[in-house]
């Protein structure tokens, strides 16, 4: 069995499957809010993802950009695991047999039965005061709700939230979909919830807040006549504008003398009409607003300009978990996100003074909620959070290209301050691009990298030195498991030389290191100020839309 993996700060950010990290490393009752928001290929065809598939067909890697969950033998054995567990409650083995029954073996019910293991889990975690948000879309909403009664109880559902993600979407043969679904669950009857407000609209303020002070404060009426009968409260009260105003049927909701302090505050409303009731002035700058109901549309989208976007094709907005945290936590409480992607859960929880724990099972998405909670709060937030589950040693390294050798690319770029490469489809043998300022005016030259987990030879450094020359880049970096042999080493060393165009510093154009380089912190020569790592990522994408790789 392996051991939870020691944290001394704060704060966590785990790579791995979250189903692993949360059995290992995440205790009973440790956690106040999960959210999670767990990948689902909904851009496919309603009609494809109720295909039946056979156990035959592999299942491919869940990527941070390809949500990809398929029915294969691993799901298959997850699914016999928990109806064979005595730990799973019988109404969930019941609703996964239902499930199965209902829909066939097909990339939906995988989805399921992957997500079933993890709601488990998390329900483990949550503490008894604790809260869950799932964030889906409507293609699973309804079989996720069955689940998650199963799992948590009817009784602790509390909402369906909707938010409208899109003013609108056309859609020639159907209504536009602009929802997503967020389900909110608790663990028990006693939960954190802080009611949230939102500002009136115009209309409503129109309309309501009719009247003004003579600085033109707005206030609307609030009638000041008891509901019940109250005898003690039935008195004529003589107010400050020398008209006395006789009591209500029932009485007044208030004593003499909270009237006589509202009249000499001057929150009284005279009325204009003889015979027409005395009442109280709500002031519009004072009205917290309208408590936030189960329908979000004051929440936009990120566009494509928001200074927020990452480039992170499920990203939600802060405002969305900052709303989301604030209701159902307090400052200091911990938050999970088990899918956390770009980590807008993560950013939005330091934000608002709550401890948080992250997992993706991605390096790219480590990495880029590492460089955005750096680039956002400063260098010195690394010091909040440990990084878990990175290899740290080559023994890590060598599990990690054998789980993952598309994984291991990445890490290795990403061990030289690159961009990795989203997607393994058409590289053309770059892995990742480092990128450096040339001039003040923001211009900046790339440094291509090429990581070869397995066997090598100098051909695979001739290919390189020829793509940093058709592709015009500065230079090219070569990682590779092995020492390089001699002829690896003479090709790189054939390859030129680089000229930084501002202080005609002078570069080999093509380097070789090891994995194992790179764990005792050694470094290509390189200039030394590298572009900052979201305006590195843009240039990166800019490249591949021009399709250079």
């Amino acid at each position: 069995m392996v051991k939870p993996q020691a944290s001394s700060r704060p704060n966590q950010l785990y790579y791995g499957d979250n189903l692993d990290v949360l059995r290992r490393d995440i205790k009973d009752e440790s956690v106040d809010l999960v959210y999670l928001d767990p990948p689902f290929n909904s851009n496919r065809s309603y009609s494809m993802l109720f295909q039946e598939k056979s156990g035959d067909e592999s299942q491919a890697q869940l990527e941070a950009f390809e949500d990809t969950w398929t029915w294969s033998h691993d799901v298959e054995a997850t699914y016999i695991d928990m109806l064979n567990a005595p730990s799973t409650p019988n109404r969930v083995k019941d609703a996964l047999e239902a499930m199965r029954r209902l829909l066939g073996d097909n990339d939906v019910l995988a989805y399921l039965v992957m997500m079933t293991a993890r709601l488990i889990e998390l329900r483990r975690v949550l503490k008894a005061t604790g809260s869950l948000y799932l964030h889906c879309d409507p293609t699973a909403s309804h079989y996720l709700k069955l689940l998650l009664d199963a799992i948590f109880g009817p009784e602790n559902f509390k909402s369906e939230i909707i938010w409208r993600r899109y003013g609108a979407h056309n859609d020639a043969k159907g209504y536009g979909s602009v929802h997503d679904v967020i389900l909110f669950y608790t663990k028990g009857k006693i939960f954190t919830f802080n009611k949230q407000f939102v500002p009136y609209d115009l209309a409503y303020i129109a309309q309501r807040f009719r009247y003004s002070d003579p600085d033109g404060r707005r206030y609307r009426e609030q009638n000041l006549a008891s509901p019940n009968p109250r005898p003690n409260l039935t008195y004529a009260y003589t107010a400050s504008n020398g008209q006395t105003y006789e009591p209500p049927r029932n009485g007044w909701k208030v004593t003499p003398e909270r009237m006589a302090q509202l009249d000499r505050e001057g929150r009284l409303h005279f009325p204009l009409k003889d015979k027409a009731r005395l009442a109280q002035k709500n002031y519009l700058d004072e009205a917290k607003g309208v408590a936030v109901q189960d329908v979000w549309v004051d929440i936009p989208p990120i566009g494509g300009t928001s200074p927020e976007r990452l480039g992170y094709q499920t990203q939600k907005p802060v405002s969305l978990l900052a709303r989301v945290i604030l209701t159902s936590s307090m400052e200091g409480d911990v938050i999970l996100d088990p899918f956390c992607g770009c980590g807008t859960a993560v950013d939005a929880a330091q934000k608002l003074g709550r401890r948080w724990i992250g997992i993706d099972v991605t390096t790219l998405a480590v990495d880029l909620i590492d460089a955005r909670l750096r680039h956002t709060y400063g260098e010195e937030i690394r010091e909040s959070y440990d990084i878990l589950g990175i290899p740290r040693d080559l023994a890590g390294a060598e599990a990690l290209f054998k789980r993952s050798p598309f994984e291991f690319e990445r890490w290795c770029v990403m061990m030289l301050d690159g961009q990795p490469n989203e997607k393994q489809v058409g590289d053309k043998g770059i892995d990742g691009v480092i990128r450096f300022p040339i001039d003040a005016k923001g211009n900046s030259d790339k440094v291509l990298v090429s990581v070869k987990g397995g066997a090598t030879n100098p051909g695979h450094v001739r290919d390189l030195v020829g793509t940093v020359e058709s592709q015009h880049a500065a230079m090219g970096v070569f990682v590779c498991t092995i020492q390089p042999t001699k002829g690896m080493l003479d090709a790189a060393n054939h390859s030129g030389t680089y000229i930084h165009p501002a202080n005609a510093q002078r570069f080999p154009r093509v380097q070789l290191l090891t994995v194992r380089d790179l764990l005792d912190g050694k470094r290509p020569q390189m200039p030394l100020t590298l572009l900052p790592y979201f305006q590195a990522r843009r240039r990166y994408e800019e490249d591949q839309a021009e399709g250079l790789f």
